[in-house]
């Protein structure tokens, strides 16, 4: 099989409409051995996917490595990580309220300076076992990270630190794009202000259940010449049938919501997953939807979910019931 690729900002990259991330992989609500994480990234190179996702976050280090293990032996792929966590060895047992199973050994903390994010870069790339990274990422620069007191301050060590040493890897070539990741919309509005990127991940803020940052986000992503990829376009699982939103137990709202979207997508014989993995992507500022599959049968699903053929007349179904918002673009 063989996917599309839409242009990355203004960069000479393309990425797969398709991409894998890799959150899941390193153990980040889901179980998997290390041979099963290895599995995914390589069933998802041979389904056609080109474009990977992941960050030391991810399993404290257990995703890139797992990532990395299957992509050196490849070619022709587009690798993402991000910056702003680094990470130290820990002994004893995780912290409480880690969500991450199976994680390595280590701990980590928060470090937005220029020499953090350098230090991040070198270590992302002995981890990954490769000898590049194409797209960096400043990581949860967002209130739900640091919360509402803290999260100016975050902000500003990131403009002030990391994206200048991501602009420097940039202009050397060592990488190609730079950009945010990032669960909210705010973090990305005020970094605008702050420096020329070409990319913004936007975890679970666009998707078939949620469109908010439609008109007072992306004409100025769009004005500014960067590109989004979608993460999180199942929203945490609500829209696969589990129940979890924003990663947390869904609230009575959103499941009446989302059983009203899946009232409308049953009508038409389609499913709702299939309607969410392809809705965002018909914005043109979207380049890529990256979902997190917790296994190779999972993976297998969304690339048949990815290919379902979807009738116009859902969408508009969709937006006479006023559960898509009325100027979203719909595939089609």
């Amino acid at each position: 099989m063989k996917f599309g690729t839409r242009r990355i900002g203004k960069t000479s990259l393309d990425v797969t409409v398709l991409g894998l991330g890799g959150a899941t992989i390193g153990g980040g609500m889901a179980s998997l051995t290390d041979s099963d994480g290895r599995m995914v990234v390589r069933d998802a190179y041979d389904a056609g996917i080109r474009y990977f996702d992941t960050a030391p976050f991810y399993g404290s280090g257990r995703s890139e490595h797992l990532v990395g293990d299957e992509l050196r032996r490849l070619d022709g792929w587009v690798l993402s990580s991000k910056v702003g966590r680094r990470l130290k060895p820990v002994r004893g047992d995780k912290a409480e309220g880690d969500r991450q199973t199976q994680p390595f050994a280590f701990e980590p903390w928060f470090d937005y300076s220029y020499e953090g994010a350098m230090r991040s870069y070198e270590d992302s790339l002995q981890r990954l076992g490769v000898n590049r990274i194409d797209i960096l990422y400043i990581h949860d620069i967002d209130n739900s990270t640091h919360g509402a007191a803290a999260q100016p301050k975050a902000h500003r060590a990131a403009m002030e630190g990391a994206y200048k040493a991501l602009d420097e890897l940039r202009r050397n070539g060592d990488i190609r794009a730079i950009g945010i990741g990032v669960n909210e919309s705010q973090p990305i509005a005020h970094a605008l202000e702050h420096g020329k990127w070409d990319v913004f991940l936007l975890a679970g803020r666009y998707t078939l259940l949620e469109q908010d940052p439609l008109e007072d986000l992306f004409p100025e992503i769009e004005m500014h010449g960067a590109s989004i990829v979608i993460g999180g376009p199942f929203n945490s699982g609500i829209l696969v049938g589990r129940n979890l939103w924003n990663y947390a137990a869904a609230p009575e709202p959103v499941f009446k919501r989302v059983a009203a979207i899946a009232e409308v997508c049953d009508a038409h014989g389609v499913p709702l997953a299939a309607a969410a993995l392809q809705f965002p992507l018909a914005h043109p500022a979207v380049a890529s939807v990256i979902p997190g599959p917790r296994s190779a049968a999972e993976l297998k699903q969304i690339v048949d979910w990815f290919n379902v053929e979807i009738p116009a007349s859902l969408w508009r179904d969709l937006k006479g019931e006023q559960l898509v918002a009325a100027q979203a673009p719909v595939p089609g």
